[in-house]
């Protein structure tokens, strides 16, 4: 009896995941797949058995879509994925921000959440993909050689921008999501799209006298909730200075379906 809690317990608290509804497909193939594995090997060898159950929960795992509570001060840029800093480059001049800025690259490894989220409070000027190659994501020309997608985002005042979001392929992931369109508002913090399988995400932000990168080479950071770097900006006339809070932003996460065979793939 004691075993049979335990495992209702593990199995609780894997069907409670708040899983990206992009992710529905792979996960219903995944189930499809290594359900009759299990079965299979654990009536031949059941110590192998193992293999294809945690091969099962690392997919729900990587599409979990974990809700994120940031609190922030104007002028912060929150991170726009989970993973590793792995580039900060000064640039004397970026021409989709008319002018110097600095970019930071977020590596994306198989076990980081793969969301991507907004940076800043603003309104989409544009989105642009290209195609491209599919080098290790951890290669320095893979944010150049490899397939990606742009969002221009031109920021809420006092917000200095625009700012640019890329999300980039990598050696495994070949699949780019961007919910976001021409036109649309998003809040700080708000999900606009994920990268499928390992990938890259960049932000390019104004550079300033006063802009402050908040994070170095190496470090951990969690998107919606990390702040990565700071432009010290005066409030508006009549402003608050009080804190961002990104509680209850629209979520687009849904429950662990319990039959998601042959529903539609998210849209990209």
């Amino acid at each position: 009896m004691p075993h049979r809690v335990r495992v209702s317990a593990v199995t609780e608290c894997i069907m409670s995941l708040p899983i990206a509804k992009e992710g529905i497909r792979e996960i219903a193939l995944a189930t499809a797949v290594l359900v009759p594995a299990t079965a299979v090997t654990w009536a031949l060898v059941w110590p192998l058995a193992i293999v294809p159950v945690a091969l099962w929960v690392w997919v729900l795992l990587f599409f979990r879509d974990p809700e994120r509570f940031g609190s922030f001060q104007p002028g912060d840029l929150c991170a726009p994925a989970d993973g590793t800093v792995t580039e900060i480059t000064e640039l004397d001049f970026f021409e989709p921000l008319g002018g110097p800025a600095v970019k930071i690259g977020i590596f994306l490894s198989l076990f980081n959440a793969h969301i991507n989220r907004a940076p800043c409070a603003g309104r989409v000027r544009s989105v642009s993909y290209k195609a491209g190659e599919f080098l290790d994501a951890r290669h320095p020309e893979s944010g150049s050689r490899n397939e990606a997608n742009t969002l221009l985002i031109d920021a809420d005042e006092p917000m200095p921008g625009p700012v640019q979001v890329r999300q980039v392929a990598g050696l495994v992931a070949r699949r780019i999501i961007c919910h976001a369109k021409e036109g649309d508002d998003l809040t700080m913090g708000e999900r606009f799209g994920m990268i499928k399988f390992g990938s890259r995400t960049e932000l390019v932000i104004p550079r300033l006298e006063t802009t402050v990168v908040k994070v170095a080479l190496g470090d951990k950071v969690r998107a919606g909730e990390t702040v990565i770097a700071r432009q010290l900006v005066a409030p508006l006339p009549g402003a608050v200075d009080a804190p961002i809070d990104t509680v209850g932003l629209p979520t687009d996460a849904v429950g662990l379906p319990t039959d998601a065979v042959g529903l539609p793939d998210a849209q990209a």
